[in-house]
């Protein structure tokens, strides 16, 4: 909403008020509404609206003023008009030159011949352009005030829900007043044209409407993201299970859902900011973003900083707004950031002109000061890139590292793959009498990260295959041998994060499962000291 209220904009006689929205007949509501309560305008006017194709209307007589269709003449009718009065004209912006549109001199002209009647004139007047992209012309926009109309509230969301239960007696429900308002609260973001399509489908498919029917409400949103070119829509069916360890990531997490709900309110809780997840890579980070948008039951949209940067002057700095205007539009959402460092990478350089910085101080801002419901996960796999403006308190919640996985946690990530592949008993009828299978296969792999006990498992598998035979322990064995882990192949840089993250960011695993390795590593015992403070949540 804008900073001033409507009203007092209209009563300050402010000649013209420009509402970029899709909704003309709500926001044509809404000022109406405004221009006739006596309590808000102290003087009611009369309301008129306008269209290329139709002229100009008396909304309050219901007369139709003739030859009015051409923009010039509607402005002269109401730079006439001798009575108090909004004039609400539709589409207007296509007179102002948008894009690559030549603008009409002649209607820009009469615009601003305008002003002065509306402005002192003895009548009280003033025009709204209503249209659904923002275009003033530079010698108009010192007259013209831009007033941001909000997209529908829970209230007036729930407010049509409701209506459609009363009108379809038929359709079956048994929600509780919290379950209506999850559903509702996942219909913001969209129109109310576009809320009550969504939940119209959602009845129509089975004659009732329950908490199974979210993902229908929640694949309109997934419409309005994908119109924006810059964002994408992650789908996932991953759970908190899927991740082998990371525990004290996973309980943060896990206690912070629902925080946004009006049960959270209760606590004076704030809704989380969000999240930088960083470590080594091929643990999971990724995956903890996607499982979070199963268990916290909201749309996971993607950024990718490649697809702000454009080529054309302002326009990437334009695409960072509307990214972050979609993001809030959909909330409560979850916005990921994957690699977020390769993003900024073209920070402190002149290449770009200063656009890179242009973008991060942007973003930085936004996140200081959203107060929508948008959660951030940002997700980083070296540290040093990463300017220190992002790491203060305040950015993010908090900070996690991820590790090399403990050997409890390699006894889980093995448990977890076995399990999702070894579905045929006769596959696994050799493998699965091996006792404590698992935990050998934990010991064995010692600095191997959750990617490489996957590519371990699958590559036996492709052994047994090509051999036609069940799977052996001796085939995963193999495999482990013949595998070079990160841990020695990366070791300076691993070692190098963990003396960053000592200090500056909190282990993901829990403080019961992290244990010294016995296994050194070229000469070093590389896990000697774990990266991270050990804090339990």
């Amino acid at each position: 909403m804008s900073g001033y209220k409507l009203d007092n904009l209209i009563r300050a006689r402010f000649p013209m008020i420009y509402i970029t929205t899709f909704e003309e007949d709500r926001v044509t509501k809404y000022i109406k509404s405004v221009v006739t309560d006596e309590k808000l305008v102290k003087f009611p006017r009369e309301v008129f609206t306008w269209a290329q194709t139709t002229g100009l209307f008396n909304d309050t007589t219901q007369k139709s003023i003739t030859d009015t269709t051409c923009p010039c003449k509607a402005l002269e009718f109401i730079r006439k008009y001798d009575k108090d009065a909004v004039f609400i004209l539709y589409d207007f912006h296509v007179n102002f030159g948008p894009k690559n549109r030549q603008p009409d001199y002649n209607v820009i002209r009469k615009v601003r011949d305008i002003i002065p009647d509306l402005k002192l004139g003895a009548v009280r007047k003033t025009v709204f352009f209503v249209s659904t992209e923002l275009t003033i012309p530079e010698s108009l926009q010192k007259e013209i005030t831009i007033y941001d109309f909000p997209l529908p509230t829970l209230q007036e969301i729930r407010g049509k829900f409701d209506s459609m239960l009363s009108q379809n007696s038929g359709v079956e429900t048994h929600l509780t007043d919290e379950e209506k308002d999850k559903l509702c609260k996942a219909a913001l973001g969209l129109t109310l044209q576009e809320a009550e399509s969504a939940f119209a489908l959602a009845m129509v498919n089975d004659g009732k409407i329950n908490m199974s029917d979210l993902p229908v409400i929640l694949e309109e949103k997934v419409q309005v993201i994908k119109k924006t070119g810059i964002l994408e829509y992650i789908r996932s069916d991953y759970t908190m299970s899927d991740i082998g360890g990371l525990d004290n990531l996973k309980n943060w997490l896990l206690k912070r859902n629902n925080s946004w709900s009006e049960k959270a309110k209760k606590y004076c809780i704030p809704a989380p900011k969000g999240v930088l997840v960083t470590g080594v890579p091929g643990c999971g980070k990724s995956l903890t973003a996607k499982a979070m948008s199963t268990i916290w039951q909201l749309p996971l949209l993607k950024l990718d900083f490649g697809k702000v940067f454009s080529g054309l002057v302002g326009s990437s700095e334009e695409n960072m707004r509307r990214a972050l205007s979609t993001a809030e539009a959909v909330a409560p959402s979850i916005l990921w950031i994957d690699e977020i460092e390769k993003g900024l990478s073209g920070l402190g350089s002149n290449g770009d002109s200063g656009v890179s910085s242009r973008i991060f101080g942007q973003f930085l801002t936004w996140m200081q000061e959203k107060e929508s419901p948008v959660f951030v996960i940002a997700t980083a796999n070296n540290i040093s890139n990463l300017p220190p403006e992002l790491l203060r308190k305040g950015r993010f919640d908090e900070i996690f590292f991820v590790d090399l996985p403990t050997l409890e946690e390699r006894k889980e990530i093995f448990k977890l793959h076995l399990a999702k592949r070894l579905k045929n008993k006769e596959v696994a009828s050799e493998i699965s009498s091996v006792p404590n299978l698992c935990v050998e296969l934990a010991k064995m792999t010692e600095g191997f990260i959750g990617s490489e006990i996957e590519q371990v498992v699958v590559s036996a598998l492709c052994d047994a295959f090509f051999e036609n035979r069940p799977l052996k322990f001796e085939d995963l064995a193999k495999n482990i041998q013949t595998t070079v882990p990160l841990s020695m192949t990366q070791r300076e840089q691993i070692l190098s994060l963990r003396a960053w993250a000592n200090i500056r960011a909190v282990s993901a695993t829990k403080k019961s499962n992290l244990e010294t390795y016995n296994k050194d590593i070229d000469g070093e015992n590389i896990s000697s000291s774990r990266g991270g403070r050990t804090l339990d949540f």
